[in-house]
């Protein structure tokens, strides 16, 4: 029976999708089915199936050209590509899904926090923290710099000062800390990370709470979608 809530649906049409293209033959160049046709068969919203067409897009997968249709990208993990699929260890616990949503959710208020309680001091840190995953990262040392993203998502929860919120992250670190190395399944948007964070760090370097906070939802949100996670909201 398909779940209808608001999370579950597109992520039940990226799947379908996928195992559409997987059972299907298709191949690269090949076009999918309209996305009228693909909604009706899928027995999904329009707006759910663009959710899924979107993540999808993002992973390379498909390509969705207005005016044209939707075609199957080379290289696709739906093709057998290792870079594109990933194993997790958690899942009688708790989803990836719903990892990164919580994420979204604390450490987004955490962040938009910090950036009022951050010092000069904390600043120069963060700052040195961005630039060794930088270098880790040119050099394709993947799991350094996921300790390093981890560190960088730690202090800002410190920095948060919200001590419920830090003893749920911290009670359940190994399951986060595999969130934050599911983005390199990729290695070719592996700078993407280190741009946001960037990104993160100059708000939080100007005291810009709301600004700060937006830019961490966004880069959960753009992690669980190089993951190849479907994040309505």
């Amino acid at each position: 029976m398909l779940d209808t809530s608001p999370r579950a649906v597109p992520e039940y049409a990226l799947q379908a999708i996928q195992k559409l293209i997987r059972e299907g033959g298709y191949q690269a160049g090949d076009a999918l089915p309209s996305q009228r046709d693909l909604a009706e068969q899928l027995g999904v919203s329009r707006a759910s199936l663009r959710e899924a067409l979107s993540s999808l897009s993002a992973l390379g997968q498909i390509s969705v050209q207005p005016g044209k249709g939707v075609f199957v990208q080379a290289g696709s993990a739906v093709n057998g590509g290792a870079t594109r699929s990933f194993s997790w260890p958690y899942a009688e616990q708790v989803s990836a899904a719903d990892t990164f949503q919580l994420r979204y959710v604390l450490e987004g208020f955490c962040a938009g926090q910090a950036a009022i309680s951050l010092t000069a001091e904390d600043i120069d840190q963060l700052e040195e923290n961005v630039e060794a995953m930088r270098l880790e990262l040119l050099a394709g040392n993947f799991e350094a710099a996921t300790q390093l993203d981890f560190e960088f998502h730690r202090r800002l929860l410190d920095a948060g000062g919200n001590r419920a919120m830090l003893h749920i992250i911290t009670a359940s670190q190994d399951i986060f800390l595999e969130s934050q190395k599911l983005p390199f399944i990729r290695p070719e948007r592996a700078m993407e990370t280190w741009q946001e964070h960037r990104k993160i760090l100059r708000h939080l370097a100007r005291h810009s709470t709301g600004p700060a906070q937006k830019a961490m939802q966004e880069h959960i949100r753009n992690a669980a979608s190089r993951t190849g996670i479907v994040f309505p909201l």
